[in-house]
């Protein structure tokens, strides 16, 4: 069957089994989109108010259902506006597949208009990328992309089509769907020492993170914990997998974690790290970190293996093989003396908490009335780390958040490419600084009538920064104060959704219950206190001996 290029994208995105793909049309991607618009019965395209926000909806779309995203840009600034979204996908190994339109092929290096070497700039924030130049090489190299995105350590691709390849013909033949590359099998050796190591230990800590999540190892790891009696804490990135109900989940560890969590990891004689990376929010001094303890690190990216952290016992290979192998090697034990230090822990960090800390109040009312299966997404800021610190997880893939790039604007579009990968309501916790950069996503939700209940989370500031200085810097508030008079209720009406607005916890639940349960998007501004802090909190390249847990331990 003889195609032209760009019929031959839209049917092997098809037999690829891609159902959605979220983007923004433009010159060098009209034959696509032309093509698109007749196969719009088997692939539905989601035209974003932006491409960054497109980027995001692929991401999102990708985390919350375990499979591919997809997004569509054109040439120049088209698929620049893509940058900040695959670099997003690409520092939490996220699958998408980004295709980007290009100038003829007679055209580039040339300065033609809108032409950019996409391909030399997304280098450093891909796990590949191509630029076609035949034609009759499109459908490969398009499954070669999703393959590589699936495979291994997940991440963003991206396909560059120059226009003349678009409008040219090739022969197509349909195939199956790509198989992912299967992960090296766990090493015998390495799991008999792991099981060793396990046994001569009497406080061991299991931290999961990403990796774990990709892996759906959850009920592995509570298999694992249950065994040889340890408490468990993840990463940012690892909230979900395990539900918050599980006692020995202590819940994020880290910079701005739960208090026990972060102690527990802190005192443990043996780290068990799966699937995660010791980041610096993870470790503040890496000299310091852990340092009385062994650790172990199992990951399918051996490039992360001592990479921060140096460990007793590393190997790069699946996650799941290697759990289930050291689960039939260990021996049960009970450890009374290190569950006890576990259950002080817990005394201590309840002794921290405000229970009228309104912040607090308004995520867990949110979590006490959603679905179990509702995926909460974030923004980046203060009220990324409430929700991270106070949301009730049950099922798994239900936490969408950017970690390691930290992306303000990356809620709305994730929360809408959430919901299309699960057919399920997201909610979206933002900030009145981060929902500045991405509102103009809410009109995209209004179109399309995506479930979506967005809380922001007004405080008036740029919260995250304004805390710092709040510690660090003698209160000089230089420019995180916003000054700005958006009514956020008003302009959810606007633009087509419901708004609504909330200054205590008892206003809030009245109205979140109203709009979680709305048909379609809707927004409540949430006004909370400008001088509302992020606790604990460890320092940059502070020590787990020092967590601030209280305004008063630190001098202003």
């Amino acid at each position: 069957m003889r195609l032209s290029g760009a019929e031959i994208v839209v049917k092997t995105l098809i037999e690829q089994n891609i159902k959605t793909i979220f983007g923004y049309p433009g010159g060098t991607v009209i034959d696509i989109y032309d093509q698109l618009k007749k196969y719009e019965g088997q692939i539905e395209h989601i035209l974003t108010a932006h491409e960054q926000g497109a980027a995001h909806a692929a991401d999102g779309y990708a985390r919350a259902s375990g499979d591919i995203g997809v997004v569509l840009a054109t040439s120049g600034p088209g698929a620049t506006n893509l940058v900040t979204g695959i670099a997003t996908a690409y520092l939490d190994s996220v699958p998408m597949l980004a295709i980007t339109g290009n100038v003829g092929t007679t055209m580039i290096g040339r300065d033609s208009f809108q032409e950019i070497d996409i391909t030399g700039i997304t280098l450093p924030i891909t796990k590949h990328n191509f630029i076609v130049h035949r034609t009759e090489d499109l459908a490969d190299t398009i499954r070669e992309a999703i393959r590589i995105a699936k495979s291994g350590r997940p991440g963003p691709v991206l396909v560059d089509i120059p226009k003349d390849v678009q409008q040219k013909t090739a022969d197509y033949e349909k195939a199956e769907p790509v198989k992912i590359r299967p992960n090296r099998p766990a090493d015998d050796a390495v799991v008999a020492k792991a099981a060793k190591m396990i046994a001569d230990s009497g406080r061991p800590f299991i931290y999961f993170g990403g990796g774990a999540v990709r892996a759906g190892a959850g009920e592995l790891l509570e298999k694992l914990a249950d065994k040889i009696d340890a408490a468990m804490g993840s990463s940012l990135m690892g909230l979900s997998e395990v539900p918050t109900s599980n006692p020995r989940f202590l819940g994020m560890q880290g910079m701005h974690g739960h208090y026990a969590s972060s102690k527990a990891m802190h005192k443990a004689d043996l780290i068990i790290a799966i699937g995660v990376r010791f980041s610096d929010r993870a470790t503040g001094d890496t000299s310091k970190f852990s340092s009385g303890a062994q650790k172990i690190h199992i990951d399918v990216d051996a490039s992360e293996l001592n990479k921060n952290v140096e460990t007793n016992l590393s190997s790069a290979c699946d996650i799941i093989d290697f759990l289930k192998k050291l689960i039939d090697a260990v021996d049960e034990k009970k450890r009374p003396s290190w569950m006890a230090k576990i259950e002080k822990l817990k005394v201590q960090e309840k002794e921290f908490d405000d229970p009228d800390f309104l912040p607090e109040q308004v995520v867990k009312a949110a979590s006490n009335i959603t679905t179990a299966d509702t995926r909460c997404v974030t923004d980046v800021g203060q009220h990324q780390m409430w929700a991270a610190q106070f949301y009730e997880f049950t099922d798994k893939r239900t936490w969408i958040s950017s970690g390691g790039l930290g992306t303000m604007g990356f809620g709305m579009g994730a929360a809408i490419g959430s919901a299309y990968g699960t057919g399920k309501r997201s909610v979206l916790f933002t900030g009145d600084g981060s929902f500045g950069m991405d509102m103009n996503e809410l009109a995209t939700a209004v179109t399309y009538n995506v479930p979506l209940t967005i809380v922001v989370m007004n405080n008036g500031a740029l919260g995250m920064v304004r805390q710092l200085q709040t510690f660090f810097y003698k209160k000089n508030y230089s420019n995180t104060t916003l000054n700005r008079k958006t009514d956020f209720k008003l302009l959810a009406e606007a633009m087509g959704a419901k708004g609504y607005r909330a200054t205590t916890i008892d206003e809030f639940k009245d109205v979140f219950e109203k709009a979680y349960n709305d048909e379609g998007p809707s927004l409540i501004d949430m006004r909370i206190d400008t001088d509302d802090l992020v606790l604990p909190m460890v320092p940059g390249g502070g020590t787990y001996d020092k967590i601030i847990c209280e305004r008063s331990d630190i001098n202003e």
